[in-house]
């Protein structure tokens, strides 16, 4: 019997024998210091890098925003001209009781709330109608929601000019058309009325669109289920309309209806532009000046730039008191829903 002899392999140089793994060794210093560093590096990314995206707009705002607003807050308590927007000399509210006092001012107000009401009303119902007819399903559908965007994409000042020659008391297509009809021709630019429905035709053309495809999307987020009840019930179309989609689209109806009286109390290009004489009076009589007009007549025509910072914070207040209006009614829709 033959007798195995095993022989081990002599050890190489360095002392360590193949095979046999290299004793693991721990991280060093340097690499927890490393390792610590990077984890605080990347806490504070985490932390820090939302602020960071989101810091341009609060520094636009603040530049563009809120300086301005309280800056124009410190003028209105001054008198200060535009010739010299330096020199202040502190008058207190008495820019607020002088506006107050000025029957251009209500004229403009008064203005402003009839073009709103003029503008809006109309403006909101055909919104709904479109609306209401795009919902169902169209040929084209795309195309039609297209053009319905497009004024609103149009600029104020080209559209304004094409109105104006629609309105051209001479030689205009609407007086045209109403001679057409045995209609006598209307002076759209002198006429108190005639001159508010005018303006308001270029808002009502600028902005039905807009708040159609508003609509359109909210009614297009009401389920279909409520309509298959309604339809089992006999409901029809109409009382669908009623029962259906109305209720289900105030919370944004009444959106519309504040962002369209905002606007409205802001309206300027369109005025500016229907003037034939292109001043800021709003037509020979003030006949169409809204608070817009106004606040640029007595700070770059009569250079009182303390006057209209007074009713730029007088139009800023009104501005306040129709969000806090929004705001009770969006709280009794919620708490009655």
């Amino acid at each position: 019997m033959s007798t195995r002899h095993d022989i081990a392999a002599p050890p190489t140089e360095g002392g360590a024998a193949p095979g046999r793994p290299a004793p693991a060794t721990g991280p060093t210093e340097a690499d927890r210091r490393r390792r610590a560093r990077l984890s605080r590096r990347w806490q504070r990314d985490l932390r820090w890098s939302p602020y960071a995206f989101v810091s341009p707009f609060f520094v636009l705002f603040l530049a563009f925003g809120l300086f301005p607003l309280i800056y124009t807050g410190w003028a209105s308590l001054h008198q200060v001209e535009l010739t010299a927007p330096t020199d202040m000399t502190w008058v207190g509210l008495r820019n607020y009781t002088r506006i107050f006092d000025d029957e251009f001012f209500w004229n403009a107000a008064k203005n402003t709330l009839m073009i709103g009401i003029i503008s809006t009303v109309p403006q909101l119902l055909m919104a709904m109608g479109i609306a209401h007819i795009l919902n169902y399903k169209l040929r084209a559908s795309t195309f039609y929601r297209v053009v319905m965007l497009a004024p609103y994409a149009t600029s104020i000042a080209a559209a304004s000019l094409v109105f104006v020659l629609l309105f051209g008391r001479d030689y205009g297509m609407i007086n045209w058309a109403l001679d057409q009809v045995g209609i006598g021709k209307v002076d759209w630019q002198n006429d108190h009325w005639a001159s508010k429905v005018a303006v308001s035709s270029i808002i009502i053309w600028r902005w039905t669109g807009y708040n159609a495809l508003i609509y359109l999307a909210a009614m297009q987020a009401i389920p279909q289920d409520l309509y298959e009840s309604a339809a089992l019930d006999g409901a029809s179309r109409w009382q669908q309309f009623l029962h259906v989609t109305l209720p289900s689209l105030r919370p944004t109806i009444l959106f519309t209806a504040v962002v369209s009286t905002i606007g409205a109390s802001q309206v300027f290009g369109e005025p500016l532009l229907f003037d034939a004489n292109k001043g800021a009076s709003g037509g020979a009589e003030h006949q169409f000046q809204t608070l817009g007009l106004y606040l640029y007549e007595q700070g770059w025509v009569n250079q009182h730039l303390g006057r209209a910072s007074a009713i730029a914070w007088t139009m800023f207040l009104i501005l306040i008191v129709i969000g806090i209006v929004n705001y009770v009614i969006s709280r009794r829709l919620r708490a009655s829903s």
